[in-house]
């Protein structure tokens, strides 16, 4: 398969596939594509995998499409604006994914769910308790909101990021969460209670704006427009 991902800060992936390939989506990730692209809804090997990934916030279903008769081509847009990250999954090296962060993968990749270690970190951690992982062998598409910033951790070395803003990380990192210290800094510092601690080794990919940061912001914007 083929790839060409366009459009800026809109970002869309067009997909070439030759006869007999397949791409995996998230429902309603299809742009635009060529004729001979016939589709299938999945649950994606079973009725467990699809309800996890319904925990992880992603639909039940996905949509299977295969290139019929010929070449086909196929095109996917984020649904916010950011950036479409192209990730190669091997076997033994599986990717963390925030929830709604996959767009779409080649056949030889399974999607499942990720239970944090800790309930603090799903309770308190931003990235919900429950992450999407990524493992076999192919290409994964990943949406990010805004850019990426990447980083490569070494064994217990360490990241605090923000709430929202780990987009994913290398099954090998692990979450936990940090306290915001001083009560001051808490109610007046703006940054709310907690962060998040990521720990290595792995590698980490973060976003410059996440949804709710986006939310954050209008808020006041849209209260006082309800009070006008």
């Amino acid at each position: 398969m083929k790839y060409n991902i366009q459009g800026g800060n809109l970002p869309v992936v067009i997909c070439e596939l030759e006869n007999g390939e397949q791409i995996i989506t998230e429902r309603g990730s299809m742009s635009w594509m060529s004729p001979n692209m016939a589709m299938e809804t999945s649950g994606g090997g079973g009725l467990g995998k699809a309800f996890g990934r319904m925990f992880a916030g992603e639909a039940i279903f996905q949509n299977i499409y295969t290139a019929q008769g010929g070449p086909g081509m196929i095109a996917l847009a984020s649904s916010f604006p950011g950036s479409i990250r192209p990730i190669e999954i091997t076997p033994g090296n599986d990717l963390v994914v925030q929830k709604s962060g996959f767009l779409a993968s080649t056949a030889g990749i399974g999607l499942s769910v990720f239970f944090q270690k800790k309930l603090g970190a799903g309770f308190f951690g931003g990235e919900g308790f429950i992450m999407q992982r990524l493992s076999g062998h192919g290409l994964a598409f990943l949406e990010i909101d805004g850019a990426a910033i990447e980083y490569d951790l070494a064994p217990g070395q360490q990241l605090v990021v923000d709430t929202g803003y780990l987009a994913a990380m290398s099954a090998t990192c692990s979450i936990d969460i940090q306290s915001v210290p001083g009560l001051k800094n808490k109610f007046l510092g703006g940054e709310g209670f907690f962060n998040t601690r990521i720990t290595g080794p792995g590698h980490v990919i973060l976003q410059t704006m996440p949804v709710s940061g986006v939310v954050k912001a209008l808020q006041p914007f849209l209260n006082n427009s309800g009070n006008s």
